[in-house]
């Protein structure tokens, strides 16, 4: 099984890289930052030393670095069996509250960056075999939510696409499986907005290994979508009962007060991906 990972230098694409290496994967990473790549190499290398790693620089909303990586891939003769969709970015604070540049970036990277590569990936997919394809989208799908609401709009569009090409491809030997977790802890940044929700904050967190084990799983098992932890997923049933101008409001109450103290803590961290409802 070759799978190509994004963002594989961030906590949750650390993560599956661990769980595919644990499975006996060849692994293919890919991030903008090339140390952490090589740190993240390594890392599992040490743990798992017979594993087949490759590592490749890449700027994902980039064309030109998007064609280089494709190239090395083929180069490499590698033909992908499974693409987990992990790079993805969020900044923290009220719509004009941020630079206009960096809500465009949200939409760039986890929209239009994804499409992308998934679509060069399947296009260059062996159709005698099963295909496996992951997009991380964010319990924040599930909602509107006042304060992130490029961010949870942009993974709503996953969640809503990740469905769609699932029965478009279901027939082409393509399984599909958009992930919706809650609040991850990825970085310092993330951590700390956590710690800023208080007892919601703990509640709907999820541990990374868990998390990452169970999406290979349930892919694997054919699952359209997987939202991790029992309060997740209630939070995910009363969605559909609440009007959708209540929840906004709600969470507006929720996330005004969580943000003004996460960023008067660490006004300088500016990508993060954490949400919890």
């Amino acid at each position: 099984m070759n799978v190509l990972i994004t963002g594989a230098s961030g906590g949750l694409g650390r993560a599956f890289a661990v769980e595919c290496a644990k499975r006996g994967y060849n692994l293919f990473l890919t991030d903008i930052n090339t140390a952490g790549l090589n740190a993240i190499k390594w890392g599992v290398l040490r743990q798992y030393p017979e594993s087949s790693i490759e590592v490749k620089e890449c700027d994902l909303t980039n064309d030109g670095d998007v064609r280089n990586l494709l190239d090395f891939a083929a180069e490499k003769q590698i033909c992908f069996d499974m693409l987990l969709n992990v790079a993805g970015v969020d900044f923290e604070g009220g719509f004009m509250d941020r630079d206009s540049n960096q809500m465009l970036k949200i939409v760039r990277l986890n929209v239009e960056a994804t499409l992308r590569i998934t679509h060069e990936i399947l296009a260059r997919r062996s159709l005698d075999k099963k295909f496996f394809l992951v997009f991380v989208s964010s319990l924040a799908s599930l909602y509107p939510m006042p304060l992130k609401a490029t961010y949870a709009a942009s993974k709503r569009f996953l969640l809503d696409f990740s469905i769609a090409l699932g029965e478009e491809l279901k027939l082409q030997n393509v399984s599909v499986l958009s992930l919706c977790p809650g609040g991850l802890p990825t970085t310092e940044g993330a951590i700390c907005g956590i710690a800023a929700q208080g007892f919601w904050g703990d509640a709907t967190t999820n541990r990374l290994e868990v998390v990452a084990a169970m999406t290979i799983s349930k892919v694997l098992q054919g699952k359209k979508i997987y939202i991790p932890g029992a309060t997740n997923k209630i939070f995910s049933l009363l969605g559909k009962f609440i009007p959708n101008t209540l929840i906004a409001k709600l969470l507006y109450n929720r996330w005004s007060r969580a943000q003004s103290h996460w960023l008067s803590v660490k006004p300088e961290d500016t990508g993060v991906n954490i949400v919890s409802p």
